[in-house]
C-alpha cells in the first residue's frame, strides 16, 4: 500500500517522538502503557522484547546493522512476539488544532537479512482519546527483507481532527506474529505536521534568494499565494535568524505581500504560513511557504598589514586577509598600486615609507579599506674593497668602509674581524662578506681573495733501462698557470712537456722544473734514469796459448760486479764460476784445461731487471 502523505505544504512539527539521544549504548524503558512489549537492555531482544538503541551492530548475524533513521540518536527496536498483540506502541498526542489536517508519518526498518517467515504488517491509527472514534488509519501491508543492507521507509497519511478536538491517541500495531526468525522491526521518527493548501513566497522577481551588503539601501517585495483549501485564510509572515531553527512572527505582516526594509548585517529567512482565521493565531495549525533567504553581508575586513621592514633594502610583503572571489586595490608612497591580495617591493627606500591603503571588494560588492604604515632607516653603504690575488702562503690587507661597525666572514682567515682594516691569510680562494653597520641597519659587501697555488713537481719514479732503450718520463705538476721544463735537454723528445721520452746512452738523471708564471716561485724534482750496457758474449774460444782468443772475453760484464758466471759441460757439471768477472775464463777446469766441446753457460746480472742472457760457448784448439 502506496504511503499517504501531503500533497500540499506542511507546518512545522508539532509531533517529533525519536526516542531520544545519548552516549550511553541503549536508551531507558518506554513510560508505562506505552507499549505491551517487556524491555531489556540487549542488543538482540527475543520475542515479545523491545530496546531502546542506538546501533544494531551487535546483534549477531541474524540482522542487519543500521542506526537509528538520522544516525544520531535511540530507536526502539522490536522482536516481534510469537503471538499477535493490540498494539507495541500507544501515545496521547495533545496540543492540536481542531478542525486541521495534519500529516502522520514514521520511520520503520525490516531488521531481518536473509529471512522472514513473517515480514512486519504494521497499522497505524489516529483515535480519539478514549479509543471510540478513529480519524484516520493507514496500513503499510508485508514490509519485506532488503538486500545489501537495512533500508529505512517512511509510512504516513492523513488525517482530519473534528472542530474542538485537541487531543488524539496514536496507535502502533503489528498484525504479523513473531518467530525464528520472523518480524522483527525498529521505529523511528514519528511527526505530526499541519497539512493544508500549497503556500509558495516568491520575490517580485521570482527569486528564492538574494545576497546584499549591510549598507545596500534595498527594500525588497516579498509575495505570497496559497492553493485552494481554506474557506477563509489567514496570513502570517514569519522571520529565522538561526537558520530556520526557530521561527518569528513579524508583527503586522498579516498580508499576502511583505515589504522588508534593510536591516543589519546576517542570514535571514523568511516564509508565509497559512490557515483558517480561527486558526492562524496557532502555530500548530498552520502551513509554511517555502523560505526565501536574503544575506545581507557585513563589511569585509581587509587586516591590511606588513612584514614592517626596518630598514632600506629590505622587502616589504603587504599583506590582506583573504575572501573567495574578492579583488584588491593597493595604492601607497611613491605612486605604488597592486591589484594583488599580497604584493611585494623588493629594495624598498625612505621614497617607500607612508601609509600603504588597501580596498577590499567582494563577490557582492561590499568593500572597505585598511591601512598599514611603513617607516624604514636608513642604511650604510658597504664598500669590502676591490677584488686582490695573492700567492698561497702570503697575506693580504682588507680594507672595508662604510659604517661604525665592522664584521669581516669568514673569520677563521683574518686576523681582526671586527676591524675595518684587516689582514687575510686564506689557503683557499676566499669571498668575504663584509657586514657594515651604523647602528641601526645593517649593509653588506664582497670581495673575493684569489689564491694562487704555489707551483709543485714531481718528476716520477727512477727507471732502468738497458742500453740502446728508450723510457717515458712520468712528471706531474701542479700549481695556479704554470709550466715546466726537463733538463738536460738531450736524448729527449720535448723537455716542455710532463711525459716526454728519453734514451739516454748512460745513466742521467732528469730534473722537471715546475714555474708559477704568476710569480708564485718555482719547485723542482729529480728522476734517475739507470742504463745498462749491452754485454757481447762470444760463442767460442781456442785457449792454445797462441796468444789470440785464449779466453773468453765477454765485452762490458765488467759494469755489473755483482754478476755470477756459471759454465757447465754437456753432462751438467759445472767447470767454472765466477763473482764478477775480472778473470777472463781461460778454459780450463781446476787449473787443466777442458777438451774441446761444447759448454754451456748462464749469467745472473744480480740486477733484478730484464732477461739474464744464457747460451752455449764452444772451446777450440
Amino acid at each position: 500500500m502506496k504511503a499517504q502523505l501531503c500533497t500540499g505544504s506542511l507546518g512545522d512539527p508539532v509531533v517529533s517522538i525519536d526516542f531520544g539521544s545519548g552516549t550511553a549504548t541503549y536508551g531507558g524503558a518506554l513510560a508505562s502503557g506505552i507499549t505491551t512489549y517487556t524491555y531489556v537492555a540487549q542488543a538482540f531482544p527475543s520475542d515479545g522484547y523491545y530496546t531502546i538503541e542506538s546501533s544494531t551492530a551487535a546483534s549477531g548475524t541474524v540482522w542487519w546493522s543500521t542506526t537509528d533513521h538520522t544516525g544520531g540518536g535511540y530507536m526502539m527496536v522490536v522482536n516481534a512476539a510469537t503471538s499477535v498483540k493490540d498494539y507495541f506502541y500507544k501515545k496521547t498526542v495533545t496540543g492540536l488544532c481542531g478542525g486541521t489536517t495534519y500529516e502522520f508519518a514514521a520511520w520503520v526498518v525490516n531488521l531481518l537479512r536473509s529471512q522472514d517467515n513473517n515480514p512486519p504488517n504494521v497499522t497505524f491509527s489516529i483515535l480519539s482519546t478514549d479509543e471510540s472514534t478513529t480519524y484516520g488509519s493507514y496500513t503499510t501491508g508485508s514490509i519485506p527483507l532488503t538486500s545489501g543492507s537495512a533500508v529505512w521507509k517512511q509510512f504516513g497519511f492523513y488525517f482530519t481532527t473534528p472542530t474542538g478536538v485537541t487531543d488524539v491517541e496514536i496507535k502502533i500495531s503489528n498484525s504479523s506474529p513473531g518467530g525464528a526468525p520472523a518480524n522483527d522491526l525498529a521505529l523511528d521518527d514519528i511527526t505530526f505536521r499541519a497539512c493544508g493548501p500549497t503556500v509558495t513566497a516568491y520575490t517580485t522577481d521570482g527569486s528564492s534568494s538574494k545576497e546584499v551588503c549591510k549598507d545596500d539601501t534595498t527594500v525588497f517585495t516579498f509575495n505570497g499565494t496559497v492553493s485552494t483549501g481554506y474557506s477563509d485564510p489567514a496570513y502570517q509572515w514569519q522571520v529565522s535568524t538561526d537558520g530556520g531553527t526557530t521561527w518569528t512572527d513579524i508583527s503586522g505582516a498579516t498580508s499576502t505581500t511583505y515589504v522588508r526594509q534593510p536591516t543589519g548585517a546576517g542570514t535571514y529567512l523568511y516564509r508565509m504560513s497559512a490557515a483558517s482565521s480561527t486558526n492562524i493565531s496557532s502555530t500548530a495549525c498552520r502551513v509554511s511557504s517555502n523560505t526565501i533567504t536574503i544575506q545581507v553581508d557585513d563589511s569585509p575586513d581587509p587586516q591590511a598589514s606588513s612584514n614592517d621592514p626596518g630598514c632600506e633594502g629590505d622587502t616589504l610583503e603587504l599583506s590582506s586577509s583573504t575572501f573567495s572571489g574578492a579583488t584588491y586595490s593597493w595604492t601607497g608612497p611613491n605612486g605604488f598600486t597592486s591589484s594583488l591580495q599580497n604584493p611585494v617591493i623588493y629594495g624598498v627606500t625612505s621614497a617607500n615609507n607612508g601609509d600603504y591603503i588597501v580596498t577590499l571588494t567582494t563577490a557582492v560588492g561590499c568593500a572597505n579599506s585598511d591601512t598599514t604604515s611603513i617607516d624604514v632607516n636608513a642604511a650604510p653603504s658597504a664598500d669590502a674593497g676591490e677584488d686582490q690575488n695573492m700567492c698561497e702562503g702570503a697575506t693580504v690587507t682588507l680594507e672595508g668602509s662604510g659604517g661604525s661597525t665592522y664584521l669581516w666572514s669568514p673569520a677563521s682567515t683574518v686576523t681582526d674581524a671586527t676591524s675595518a682594516t684587516t689582514n687575510a691569510s686564506p689557503t683557499d680562494t676566499t669571498s668575504y662578506i663584509l657586514t657594515v653597520s651604523n647602528g641601526t641597519c645593517n649593509a653588506y659587501d664582497t670581495v673575493t681573495v684569489n689564491v694562487w697555488k704555489l707551483p709543485t713537481a714531481n718528476a716520477g719514479a727512477d727507471q732502468r733501462i738497458f742500453e740502446g732503450e728508450a723510457a717515458q718520463l712520468s712528471g706531474t705538476a701542479s700549481g695556479t698557470d704554470v709550466s715546466y721544463a726537463w733538463t738536460p735537454v738531450y736524448n729527449i723528445t720535448d723537455a716542455t712537456i710532463l711525459n716526454p721520452i728519453v734514451t739516454p746512452t748512460e745513466d742521467t738523471t732528469y730534473t722537471l722544473t715546475v714555474t708559477s708564471n704568476l710569480g708564485c716561485g718555482e719547485a723542482t724534482d729529480d728522476v734517475f734514469i739507470r742504463v745498462y750496457k749491452t754485454i757481447i758474449i762470444p760463442n767460442a774460444f781456442s785457449p792454445n796459448g797462441d796468444g789470440i782468443n785464449d779466453t773468453w772475453n765477454i765485452a762490458k760484464l765488467d759494469t755489473y760486479p755483482e754478476a755470477d758466471v756459471n759454465v757447465f759441460n754437456r753432462y751438467g757439471q759445472a767447470v767454472f764460476h765466477s763473482h764478477g768477472y775480472g778473470t777472463a775464463w781461460d778454459g780450463t777446469y781446476n787449473g787443466k784445461p777442458l777438451p774441446v766441446g761444447t759448454y754451456y753457460y748462464a749469467i745472473d746480472l744480480k740486477i733484478g731487471f730484464g732477461k739474464n742472457p744464457s747460451g752455449w760457448v764452444v772451446i777450440l784448439r
